[in-house]
């Protein structure tokens, strides 16, 4: 396909396997129950044509603490992201050094290749959403520079064992940085977040980040958002300081698309692609092909052809316990987005 076009990562779970998540079974039962999962989601991931597959993220507990899932150095009561239906998701907090990730990301690419018969990419959280695990307090015996240079090279680690594994790209989950915009209107915690970011991405070569992208969205759980109410353009201009050679942007669902378009056309560089959210995974109602289309078409206005491809807005269900967007939804928004894309190309001649 001349537009390349890629999806963020989660797919909603099977109804039988959120039910034995909750029931907290043992890891040996549920094994078969995630094997089974992840076959199904890659074989319907497949069928909808898409060029680049995830696993759905079938296995991951959250797209933000699979990292962490297990780690006994951690107790309740961390940082909490308030969303506009007024539901709550909170983080745990860290009460001892060093810090080490209990599961790497490579662990779920390794299990989807054996199945997908097309390039896998691979969704890891950023080091930003997880240095939020560190106490205001601090930690008595392990201060906060410490934490960070153990985070720095943690993350560095996550995304290299995915990209010497053979992941199709490996995208940085960055639907934090949005919020902080509200939590902070003077901008410097974004400011220390692009740079905590870009710390772990000076240690890869050029080459090496054109592989590496990074995903914005307002968030998208339950079918309500944390963030939707900041402006775009403070935030993307801060964005495109990041250092890597794509960035998935959240687009289908902002109301104003082509004021987002100019500000990304101002800010963006030569050598990176943009990936333009063309469905909304949040809308039940399933995108047509033609819309689809006319999105890209709206969106090569702005971007040049040579840097544009497309994706979703957000995962279908960054939490594991998410049930407010139903599975066959979730594909049928992707084969109209890879649909759509198609006859964008064929419109566009590319």
């Amino acid at each position: 396909m001349p537009i390349p076009t890629e999806p963020i990562g989660s797919i909603p779970r099977p109804r039988e396997l959120i039910d034995a998540m909750q029931q907290g079974l043992s890891p040996e039962k549920m094994k078969p129950l995630y094997e089974r999962a992840v076959r199904d989601t890659i074989q319907r991931f497949e069928a909808t044509g898409s060029p680049v597959i995830t696993d759905g993220e079938q296995t991951k507990p959250s797209f933000v603490t699979y990292p962490i899932h297990g780690l006994e150095t951690l107790a309740p009561g961390g940082v909490t992201i308030p969303f506009a239906d007024g539901h709550t998701r909170q983080l745990p907090r860290l009460t001892a050094g060093p810090f080490r990730y209990r599961t790497y990301a490579a662990a779920y690419l390794n299990e989807a290749k054996q199945h997908a018969r097309v390039p896998v990419k691979q969704a890891v959280i950023s080091v930003s959403a997880l240095s939020l695990l560190y106490p205001q307090d601090g930690i008595a015996g392990y201060p906060q520079a410490s934490f960070v240079d153990d985070l720095v090279r943690e993350g560095e680690r996550d995304i290299r064992e995915c990209l010497t594994q053979g992941a199709h790209n490996v995208q940085i989950d960055f639907t934090e940085g949005r919020l902080v915009v509200k939590l902070d209107p003077t901008k410097q915690l974004l400011k220390s977040f692009v740079a905590l970011n870009n710390r772990v991405l000076e240690r890869f070569t050029a080459a090496e980040r054109k592989r590496i992208g990074v995903h914005t969205c307002p968030g998208g759980d339950q079918d309500s958002t944390h963030s939707a109410d900041v402006d775009y353009g403070e935030f993307l201009p801060s964005l495109f300081q990041l250092k890597v050679g794509n960035f998935y942007i959240q687009l289908a669902s902002e109301r104003d698309r082509g004021r987002v378009l100019r500000i990304i056309q101002q800010h963006m560089k030569p050598d990176q692609r943009v990936f333009v959210g063309v469905t909304d995974p949040i809308n039940p109602k399933v995108e047509t092909p033609e819309q689809v289309r006319d999105r890209v078409l709206e969106a090569a206005e702005f971007i040049p052809l040579a840097q544009l491809g497309t994706t979703d807005d957000c995962g279908f269900a960054p939490f594991g316990d998410d049930t407010s967007t139903a599975r066959e939804t979730a594909f049928e928004k992707i084969r109209a987005r890879v649909a759509g894309t198609k006859l964008a190309s064929q419109k566009l001649k590319v």
